[in-house]
């Protein structure tokens, strides 16, 4: 006789079927990540909801596609894994993301809590039972083990607020798949529809605003200096008043890159050890300076060595941050804030207008950038138009931001396509370039371009990458064909790791290990458009330099995934700022980084 199912209680539910509900509530329509024996609930639960998962053929695609997702959209992305290999794989990307500041709730299967000190299935637990989440303890904001299923609601609720508020960044939720799977009294979930889900952010005192205006307003030759918090804030609109206003010269970090659009009159552009002699020396004489979102990190400030790029003292330091902890850290500081730089910013203008009426002007400082700016593409003129094949990496750039719109969003990895793009590829749109920053991951840009379209499916989207960054992650074209999503991929193969190659060459005389390796005497090189075609991806392999700006044009009109596989010489990027490691290599000899051809 067969057994008639017991009707469930209406007021108890599963805990995956309730997440979901929840995640809906929370506006969150994707989640990405894949599948694993621990999180097919959740999986089963999301099969008939409004929210659509993105699958992937790797975790660490999944995490840097939720990390892009998540800078887009401005609020914290879903990113859902299995334990063990699964957690993992993944961590690189999550890594990446803590670094860069990004918000992410990482939801994680794990095994069922009765197994507890049995070693089942993919567990690590060789110093303790049930310890998987400490794999991540190293970098996210926190790690929570759910122990029971009563408790799941409210941690939840927690790891998006902490995800979004402060330093945003990823958090980890590691549930035990029978968690999961367990029934629990709806009214725990219901109960935090009451809770809101967006706090209110600290503001500047306004006597804190007036000191930092008139110091830069009685300053002979102040700078701003702009990071990324500028981005994470959606500051960009006060940030251009601000400067309108006070007509204070702008230099930036490479994640800064956009706050302002390059083509502001008074934008002096990327410092440190790939920005030009004029913007580190226009740091370098500053009397004040306003540091707004930036961690002042080693590549942009010379290694922080004070004859390059900044020097504090003689220059006063302010320094306005979300994060406590980042303000002194590198720099001495004059004058220290802990406040959203939107609301800083707004009380700044406010102020500003209060002392000074009428919008200032600095026409001589406005033509010199400007002279500036000309000479540098004069003096890149030949690079930038040269016929040569493989193709120069300034040409590339170049011919790229002729074709690509103002809006475009730009996704640099690690190499040439990032350090070049920092200094000499215009970005007009604030937020428009996601580079990989503080972890600098190789591989992060072939998978964010995913998380990039789905969050702005009506922007093009390009991929900016190195043949090795290429390499780590190809698999992120399945799924682009999968989701039908037009990312352009335009892999600057120099068939090398060629900024490393550059680096041991200049060095120690060598590319053992950073150039990939000839067979019978010639270069080996894979054809990634025909991995590309494999995929299902339009693609074409570029065979002069002619060939490559319209071969660029079709890519975006098509409307559809694209490859462009681009061979190029392997040049280094040039330097003017300073990285101590060169001395570590060579002391004393001012040795940088040469080409490889």
């Amino acid at each position: 006789m067969l057994e008639v199912p017991k009707k469930r209680d209406s007021a108890r539910d599963l805990v995956s079927h309730q997440l979901i509900r929840y995640l809906e509530g929370r506006g969150i329509t994707h989640i990405f990540g894949l599948c694993g024996h621990t999180n097919i609930a959740v999986l089963s639960a999301m099969a008939n909801s409004k929210i659509h998962f993105v699958n992937v053929r790797h975790e660490q695609i999944a995490a840097h596609a939720a990390d892009a997702y998540a800078r887009v959209t401005g609020k914290a992305s879903v990113l859902l894994t299995h334990l063990g290999p699964g957690l993992t794989n993944a961590a690189t990307g999550v890594a990446n993301a803590a670094l860069d500041c990004t918000p992410m709730v990482v939801i994680a299967g794990d095994i069922p809590s009765h197994y507890y000190g049995k070693h089942p299935h993919q567990e690590v637990n060789l110093h303790a039972d049930g310890a998987q989440y400490e794999i991540f303890k190293p970098f996210v904001k926190r790690a929570w083990r759910v122990e029971r299923a009563d408790l799941f609601p409210e941690i939840i609720e927690k790891a998006f607020q902490l995800a979004e508020s402060g330093q945003p960044g990823p958090v980890l939720v590691d549930v035990p798949m029978d968690i999961f799977s367990a029934e629990i009294d709806v009214a725990r979930f219901d109960r935090l529809r009451h809770n809101t889900k967006t706090l209110a952010k600290p503001d500047l005192d306004v006597d804190v605003a007036e000191q930092i205006v008139r110091a830069l307003g009685e300053a002979k030759s102040p700078v701003l200096y702009v990071g990324g918090g500028i981005i994470l804030a959606k500051a960009a609109d006060e940030l251009r008043e601000f400067v309108d206003h006070m007509a204070i010269p702008v230099a930036h970090s490479l994640m800064g890159k956009g706050a302002l659009a390059d083509d502001h009159p008074l934008v002096l552009g990327m410092t440190g050890f790939w920005g030009t002699k004029f913007i580190n020396d226009k740091c370098l004489g500053a009397d004040w300076m306003l540091g707004l979102g930036t961690r002042f990190k080693e590549a942009d400030s010379s290694s922080w060595e004070p004859e390059y790029t900044f020097s504090f003292p003689p220059t006063k330091l302010i320094h306005i941050d979300i994060e406590p902890s980042e303000i002194g850290r590198n720099f001495p500081t004059e004058i220290g804030a802990v406040a959203d730089l939107k609301q800083a910013l707004k009380t700044l203008i406010r102020v500003a207008k209060n002392i000074y009426p009428k919008p200032r002007r600095n026409e001589a400082l406005e033509q010199e950038i400007a002279k500036v700016r000309t000479d540098f593409i004069a003096s890149n003129k030949a690079m930038a138009t040269s016929e040569e094949f493989p193709m120069m990496p300034e040409r590339i750039l170049a011919e790229a931001r002729e074709v690509l719109p103002r809006d475009a969003i730009i996704i640099t990895d690690v190499g040439w396509n990032k350090n070049g793009v920092g200094q000499q590829f215009p970005i007009y749109t604030p937020g428009s370039i996601l580079t990989p920053g503080g972890y600098a991951t190789m591989g992060f840009g072939p998978s964010a371009a995913l998380g990039a379209k789905i969050a702005a499916p009506d922007k093009v989207v390009i991929s900016l990458v190195g043949d090795g960054g290429f390499g780590q992650n190809p698999a992120s074209m399945m799924t682009a064909a999968e989701e039908n999503l037009a990312v352009i991929w335009l892999v600057m193969n120099n068939n090398a790791f060629g900024t490393i190659a550059g680096l041991q060459k200049a060095h120690y005389d060598l590319t053992y290990g950073t150039v990939f390796p000839k067979e019978n005497g010639e270069d080996y090189m894979p054809n990634y458009a025909a991995i590309a075609a494999a995929y299902g991806i339009q693609s074409v392999r570029i065979k002069s330099a002619a060939e490559f700006k319209p071969a660029l044009e079709k890519a975006i009109k098509s409307g559809k995934p694209y490859l462009l596989d681009v061979a190029m010489r392997n040049n280094p990027t040039p330097t003017a700022g300073h990285w101590n490691i060169l001395d570590i290599y060579s002391p004393g000899k001012k040795v940088g980084h040469v080409s490889t051809e």
